[in-house]
């Protein structure tokens, strides 16, 4: 992988953080029913580990290659999130590739956001809407596994070898429940131009934002209601711990942060940039920046936004076979497809994540404008799942009252 700027050699640890992981143990402790409530102990939280969700003993995980030509199957159905493109791009196209190498048609279904479409696939799980889901990330991870969404399945070309997708993508599904098919960051983005022709400084830290010379200037996205703002909640978790992050968060209300609904009204409504709001600095994503160089009309060669590395949290997404598919061998050769080089190239430029296949050359437009930050923020699949709603509860007292 190729970073588009250099990284940073090292991040100092928290104290917070330090004692999130002193805290680990209790996650192991804890039982899981399935709900997002913590059981046990709401301190328990472990962060940048493998999750504690072994596979159970029942589990039967099927490790054999799905048929390149599966029999039994005319059309399969790819659920996704509504960001998914469902004609006309290159996408679709080495979808349509897929088609003519197995007879096998795809459809794809639109079931809104993430946290929508998961809750759809909640209350369908063993009777699903359709065949493979794409999209679930590590926040909401280990609650598609409780609810039993997916069907364990080891695709053959991770089984094999053949294709190198990270172990620290692949630790996150010690079961084979779901394949991890991409990944990105959420990060703090801030307008050059802005802060140049104020002659000042962008902030370079999480802590930087609390800080009266940046009062009124970042607008973020309510946790409860979007993904990136859950995950820019979860890095401040991660950098403050639990006993500081509600501190951190009262600062960041007295310094003027304003909260939205989603990254839309965020980004294109009130960011300086791209929507002429107020703000110059927006939660949005590592890979902004190259799309606002890919869609600028006029054509520019560098990029209007950059990002703050330390800020950053980095989410993974999977794709699995949806248990009770009416097609499943179709359905793992779709996953196989998935994360092979033909389909994953085509995931940068239309999904602006990166491919989790290893071997797949990145666009320059990522390569130059891009930012993979150096050891990105992370917490264990299994405590968010425990501890989301009661973070989220605690954020919309504290910040929204």
């Amino acid at each position: 992988m190729t970073a588009a700027t250099t990284p940073r050699t090292g991040r100092s640890i928290s104290t917070g953080w330090m004692a999130i992981v002193a805290l680990a143990a209790a996650v192991a402790a804890c039982s899981s029913d399935g709900s997002d409530s913590a059981t046990g102990s709401s301190d328990a939280v472990a962060v940048g580990q493998p999750p504690t969700i072994a596979p159970a003993d029942t589990v039967s995980v099927d490790t054999t290659p799905a048929d390149a030509t599966p029999a039994g199957a005319d059309t399969i159905t790819l659920v996704a999130y509504d960001s998914f493109p469902e004609a006309d791009t290159s996408l679709n196209d080495a979808l349509a590739s897929f088609t003519e190498q197995t007879g096998v048609d795809v459809e794809i279904l639109l079931a809104g956001d993430t946290g929508t479409m998961l809750s759809k696939a909640s209350l369908t799980a063993g009777n699903p809407e359709g065949d493979v889901m794409w999209g679930i990330d590590n926040t909401l991870l280990s609650r598609a596994i409780d609810d039993g969404v997916f069907e364990p399945y080891l695709a053959a070309g991770i089984a094999d070898g053949s294709i190198p997708i990270p172990e620290e993508f692949t630790a996150l599904v010690p079961g084979n429940e779901a394949t991890p098919v991409d990944y990105g960051d959420v990060c703090v983005n801030y307008d050059i131009g802005w802060f140049a022709e104020r002659d000042l400084d962008p902030p370079s830290t999480l802590a930087d934002l609390v800080d009266p010379a940046y009062a009124g200037m970042l607008v973020v996205q309510n946790p409860a209601t979007s993904s990136p703002g859950l995950a820019f909640l979860l890095a401040t978790i991660h950098e403050y711990g639990l006993e500081g992050w509600q501190d951190y968060w009262s600062a960041l209300g007295a310094n003027g942060v304003e909260v939205v609904e989603g990254w839309t009204e965020a980004y294109y409504g009130r960011f300086s940039w791209a929507g002429g709001g107020p703000t110059p600095m927006v939660v949005s994503y590592g890979s902004s920046p190259p799309a606002e160089v890919i869609f600028a009309d006029p054509a520019r060669d560098d990029a209007p936004t950059a990002v703050i590395e330390d800020t950053c949290f980095r989410q993974v997404e999977f794709a699995g076979v949806l248990r009770g598919a009416e097609s499943p061998d179709a359905a793992r050769s779709l996953v196989d497809f998935l994360i092979g080089e033909e389909f994953q190239r085509e995931v940068p430029l239309n999904l602006f994540v990166y491919p989790s296949n290893a071997g797949v050359d990145l666009p320059q437009e990522f390569v130059d404008f891009a930012v993979i930050p150096d050891g990105p923020r992370t917490i264990d699949p299994a405590v968010i799942a425990a501890n989301r709603s009661t973070w989220i509860d605690e954020w919309t007292e504290l910040v929204l009252g």
